[in-house]
């Protein structure tokens, strides 16, 4: 599902400027669902596509589904985000490892992934901010 005409061209400079548009949209789904943030070479959203929908603690990501789109659109970055019904934004070991492989396939079709962001019950957490700070 794509959303409205209205986010377009919202630049995403850092974290809490996605969380805002997403936060209040995400955080008490009963079921994991997992988006992908199309954006342009400025930062701008092109798109917001909903990529799957999972049960109460898991989506089944897919990197074909993930990447299918943006390949498309010849777009240059991407952001995923998803949600954690359970209210508790931290990533999951299996959320930092598919991060990691979902950043060395978008490498190989030369798309940006941004970030990989979960949403809890009023927060959020970018998966590359705690990155960082594990390095």
């Amino acid at each position: 599902m794509t959303k409205p005409a209205d986010y377009r061209k919202i630049k995403i400079k850092e974290p809490y400027d996605l969380a805002k548009i997403l936060l209040t949209q995400m955080q008490h789904k009963k079921r994991e669902i997992a988006k992908i943030i199309i954006l342009n070479s400025r930062n701008e959203i092109i798109k917001i596509k909903d990529i799957a929908l999972g049960g109460t603690n898991f989506v089944n990501l897919n990197i074909k589904d993930i990447l299918s789109e943006p390949i498309k659109m010849q777009a240059p970055k991407i952001i995923l985000v998803h949600n954690h019904p359970s209210g508790d934004a931290s990533p999951s070991k299996a959320d930092i490892e598919f991060t990691k492989k979902l950043y060395k396939a978008s490498e190989i079709f030369e798309i940006e992934l941004v970030d990989h962001m979960i949403i809890g019950n009023m927060q959020y957490t970018s998966i590359f901010s705690e990155l960082l700070k594990q390095i």
